[in-house]
């Protein structure tokens, strides 16, 4: 199917140009400025096969039900609903127990993993501004699709909830990332070099891992074909 084609006009695209957002699970056609789209969707129709095969790889879908295994700041915790427990999500050894009205368990979930990212990102990001010595304003969380925090100018950092589901380190990595933001605001080499004198290292394996693994987490909370 070529249905799901989202179709962009970009002034810097020289050239028309088909590829797959395995976040979003889209075609993406993007176009140059004068570019015909009846021509260049009639080209992207005619690369099923290829679109098919890229939906084909899209990370399995992993929504939140009783008995689904989450990967939890480094623990694998089994959602366990029972009509008789709180409403209120708990750890409870290796599961992660709630009750309340079965519809409600997928919003509850996302809510408590809501506020476990708030939590450890607070007080990561706290730990890597002391060691800066910089002042971040505020921290927060939210679902971006196209990265996985950012730090504005006024020095307030704003990060992905879906980082608790990744690596404890991939997520403390991300966080000395944004904190060094706080003394460059770009990406030389010399920002590279405050990254790894906060992390203790070059974080080579965790930008790796993300981009290997980090549309996967774009998939949890998601039901098949949803």
């Amino acid at each position: 199917m070529t249905d799901d084609i989202l179709v962009v006009r970009n002034a810097r695209a020289r050239r028309t140009r088909l590829s797959f957002d395995p976040v979003t699970g889209r075609a993406r056609l993007t176009l140059p400025p004068r570019a015909s789209a009846a021509k260049a969707l009639a080209w992207a129709r005619s690369q099923d096969a290829w679109i098919a095969l890229q939906r084909d790889r899209l990370p399995q879908a992993r929504p939140f039900v009783a008995g689904a295994v989450l990967p939890v700041d480094g623990r694998a915790l089994t959602i366990d609903w029972r009509a008789e427990a709180a409403r209120l999500p708990r750890i409870d050894g290796d599961r992660l127990l709630l009750g309340g009205a079965p519809e409600m368990v997928a919003r509850r979930v996302e809510a408590w993993l809501r506020r476990q990212a708030l939590a450890l990102l607070e007080r990561e990001t706290a730990f890597y501004a002391a060691r800066a010595g910089v002042v971040v304003t505020g921290v927060s969380v939210g679902d971006p699709r196209g990265r996985w925090g950012s730090c504005a100018h006024h020095g307030a950092i704003r990060y992905s909830w879906r980082l608790v589901l990744a690596p404890p380190e991939v997520r403390r990595a991300t966080a000395a990332h944004e904190v060094a933001h706080r003394v460059h605001m770009d990406h030389s080499p010399a920002f590279h070099a405050v990254v790894a004198q906060l992390f203790g290292r070059e974080p080579a394996a965790e930008r790796a891992w993300l981009r290997t693994h980090g549309a996967a987490l774009h998939w949890f909370g998601r039901s098949p074909g949803g």
